[in-house]
């Protein structure tokens, strides 16, 4: 590909050095570095210095509570408590209120986390929000996977599985999803307009997630559907491109990213880059210089200039908003669809000496027009609602989510979060106006259902405030 970059993955795998991260205690310390680490190891009875140094880093009152809680737990509790287990609860306690993308990884959880990013995996295929009281929210099923099969839907809550009940302070609830092929799960689901809870059962499978899927909507009109952003998604999407215009190069193409929950954001960086001839495509912000980075568009459009139109909804969240972004800001594409997730974090994994892995979150992105879109989402230029008839399912978005990360200082948080846009109504429109931006002389009707936005971009929406 044409843009070296960093292996940024909405999840940042940063070197085996910054886990020295974990040794700096104190919130507001920076992470340690060689120097830091070196302060550390020095014999603090032979310099007072040392020590000054080391006692504004370490809350020292706080650890002595904590201390006092740990033992009163070891000698008082009813039953005998697990060191390993109580150390465990404690540390995933310092990451439980930061936000909801923060987490404690055990070593297997950091190996399945690695796995979905490769795009195989068993299990049933879909992309959940674990919420504060232990229940699963859907945010999309993955295309043609058991969960999508089994009638899963945007918006659902999951409360119990195979009979157990989901409550606070599970490490990664959805964990028994995974399992052996053709080994089945059933799974106890909230939705909204159905009075009772209900049972739907799914069946395990591999899951390789073709996560780019293509074809010609008419003679000269592409379509390419991105559902996640893997390692192999970039070169996916150039090949698959590559097919649609090997007769004669495209007069407009549609890259749907509805209910596309994000990935490696290596690859909405690449797709980006091949659709855009210069300019800014993203760029990170945090305290520590590994958060912080600029990505550039390279020359060359291998769509050489068709026109192009972005299909989001609440469902898009994270990387395909960072793509949506840089289209939109790039006046490259037009946005249609929904409001989209508001997911603007960039999570770093830190590995630790055991194997297990911290997920912190250490960044926020930022568009080309240089706001972040956290907590806010992307406005589309074209706002479609679903269609008339068709059940509208629970708003959801970043601004929702109890202990989100604030949105940048000045910002409204959006309130007024997006609609998930199943089907294929959503494409016909685009399609007609494709071929009007095209120059196609047709009659376009505008649906009833849709209606321009109020503002280009949640990002330059006036302030206003939460997922």
């Amino acid at each position: 590909m044409r843009v070296k970059l960093l292996s940024l993955l909405l999840l940042l795998v940063v070197q085996p050095s910054l886990a020295l991260a974990q040794s700096q205690p104190g919130p507001d310390a920076p992470a340690a570095g060689p120097d830091d680490l070196a302060q550390q190891e020095a014999p603090q009875d032979e310099d007072p210095d040392a020590m000054d140094t080391a006692s504004a880093k370490v809350p020292l009152d706080e650890i002595r509570r904590y201390v006092t809680v740990y033992n009163a737990i070891k000698q008082a509790y009813v039953d005998p408590v697990d060191d390993h287990k109580l150390m465990q609860s404690a540390v995933r306690g310092l990451l439980l209120d930061l936000d909801p993308h923060s987490a404690y990884l055990e070593k297997a959880e950091a190996e399945d986390f690695d796995e979905q990013t490769r795009g195989t995996y068993d299990g049933v295929g879909v992309q959940l929000q674990q919420l504060p009281d232990g229940a699963l929210r859907v945010v999309a099923p993955l295309d043609d996977s058991p969960a999508e099969k089994a009638g899963l839907r945007s918006g659902d809550r999951i409360i119990a599985i195979d009979g157990k009940l989901l409550g606070k302070g599970q490490a990664d609830a959805s964990a028994p999803l995974r399992g052996k092929v053709g080994s089945k799960v059933v799974v106890k689901v909230v939705r909204q307009g159905v009075k009772a809870p209900f049972d739907l059962t799914l069946v395990r499978d591999t899951i390789r997630a073709a996560s780019v899927r293509s074809k010609l909507l008419e003679p000269g009109f592409g379509y390419i559907r991105i559902s996640s952003f893997q390692a192999s998604t970039a070169a996916d999407f150039v090949k698959q491109l590559d097919a649609l215009q090997k007769a004669a190069p495209l007069r407009g193409l549609l890259l749907d990213l509805r209910s596309n929950p994000g990935g490696l954001l290596v690859g909405a960086v690449q797709i980006a880059d091949e659709l855009l001839d210069k300019g800014e495509i993203v760029s990170t912000k945090g305290r520590e210089s590994i958060g912080n980075s600029r990505y550039e568009a390279t020359p060359g459009d291998r769509l050489h200039g068709a026109p192009l139109i972005v299909l989001v909804d609440a469902g898009s969240a994270s990387a395909a908003e960072v793509l949506a972004g840089a289209l939109h800001d790039n006046k490259r594409a037009l946005v249609l669809g929904s409001r989209t997730f508001g997911k603007g974090s960039v999570q770093t994994l830190l590995p630790l000496e055991n194997g297990d892995s911290v997920k912190l979150t250490t960044a926020r992105y930022y568009t080309p027009s240089g706001h972040s879109i956290q907590a806010l989402g992307i406005e589309p230029d074209v706002v479609l609602h679903p269609q008339a008839g068709q059940r509208r399912l629970t708003p959801i978005s970043e601004a929702e989510l109890p202990g989100h990360l604030a949105a940048e200082p000045g910002a409204m948080e959006g309130d007024n979060a997006g609609e998930v846009l199943p089907g294929t109504q959503p494409i016909d429109v685009a399609l007609l106006e494709l071929k009007k931006r095209a120059g196609v002389n047709v009659e376009v009707i505008k649906p009833a259902n849709a209606k321009p936005a109020a503002a280009k971009s949640a990002a330059t929406a006036k302030p206003a405030g939460k997922r």
